[in-house]
């Protein structure tokens, strides 16, 4: 038997529930996978919450969209895996059916990869879906080069942190935003250039201060909203502003300060890519290996504590990923 994370219907934390199931055989082309530890991301929060973008089923909906384990079985026609492989789950977008919140899961064999060998499950669990994303807004999609300097949102979220990292990598400059002044200077200490605050700095201007009048090359954006038009005046003349996430709900007002190259970016456009995948995984291999990169954990909570988990992650105020642990 399996424990699984099901909710009935959307709402509060509270609306989350622990049933046994039994462990499903995999079919041809699948693994079933025995889950250490989940990284939550805001997507669990929006499909608990009844905000998720896309259809799913309910009652009896799953959560979890990526996970560290160990391969348990095998389907046919699986190569290059093996029980007691550890491994990444890398990407569930059906995650209400086969989501990873639960002792065991059954996914696409072509949606596992190798575990990084220095990482244990805690840190495995909070690598993809940060690193991943990051990544493939900075490099795939806004064309990250040496130098660039990169204004991040959110900065001292799993992605925001992905990508501060990720830009010092590639050589680029990374300037931190964060709602609180508290957060700035373990910001500084995470490796951003600087770091503004929202509650005392004015973003625009100070990062036309600190980039000597030039302006941003790269906005990368969590929050979306209102202001999304005045933070997109931190940016000079012809840059890109990607944005990632919508932690502001309301409607986004369209930046007006042209020429600017705009994109929405979501991460299944290159995690469901075998080709991309590998470019993302060869990245990341080297980072590990270099230290260059390194997950932050904020919190780790046990599988049976799944409600309070989601009672932390909905104050969206954490430093790094949380995790919890089977």
């Amino acid at each position: 038997m399996s424990k699984v994370v099901v909710f009935d219907e959307t709402g509060a934390p509270e609306v989350l529930h622990i049933v046994d199931e039994p462990a499903l055989e995999p079919a041809a082309g699948e693994v079933r996978i025995r889950i250490e530890a989940i990284g939550l991301n805001r997507l669990d929060e929006m499909m608990r919450a009844g905000a998720y973008p896309r259809p799913f089923r309910l009652p009896h909906a799953r959560l979890g969209c990526e996970g560290a384990g160990v391969v348990d079985a095998i389907g046919t026609g699986v190569e290059g895996l093996a029980p007691g492989d550890p491994v990444l789950v890398t990407a569930v977008p059906q995650m209400d059916l086969n989501g990873t919140c639960a002792e065991y899961t059954v996914v696409p064999a072509s949606t596992v990869l190798p575990r990084p060998a220095d990482l244990d499950a805690t840190s495995a669990a909070a690598l993809w879906v940060a690193y991943s994303t990051a990544y493939g807004a900075l490099v795939e999609k806004s064309g990250m080069r040496p130098g660039d300097q990169i204004l991040i949102t959110a900065a001292s979220s799993s992605v925001g942190l992905a990508a501060i990292q990720i830009a010092r990598q590639i050589g680029a400059v990374p300037l931190a935003v964060t709602r609180h002044s508290a957060k700035k200077e373990a910001l500084l200490a995470a490796g951003a250039a600087a770091a503004f605050a929202t509650d005392q700095d004015d973003v625009a201007t100070a990062t036309r201060d600190h980039t000597n009048g030039a302006g941003a090359d790269i906005i990368l954006d969590s929050v979306m909203g209102p202001g999304l038009a005045k933070l997109a005046t931190a940016a000079r003349f012809g840059a890109t502003v990607t944005t990632i996430g919508w932690l502001d709900p309301r409607p986004a007002s369209m930046p007006m300060n042209a020429p600017l190259t705009i994109h929405r970016y979501m991460s299944f456009e290159h995690t469901l890519d075998p080709v991309v995948v590998r470019r993302i995984a060869a990245f990341l291999d080297a980072g590990l290996r270099s230290g260059a990169l390194r997950p932050t954990i904020d919190t780790v909570f046990a599988l049976d504590d799944i409600v309070e988990a989601h009672r932390y992650l909905e104050k969206a105020d954490q430093f790094g990923k949380i995790v919890v642990t089977v």
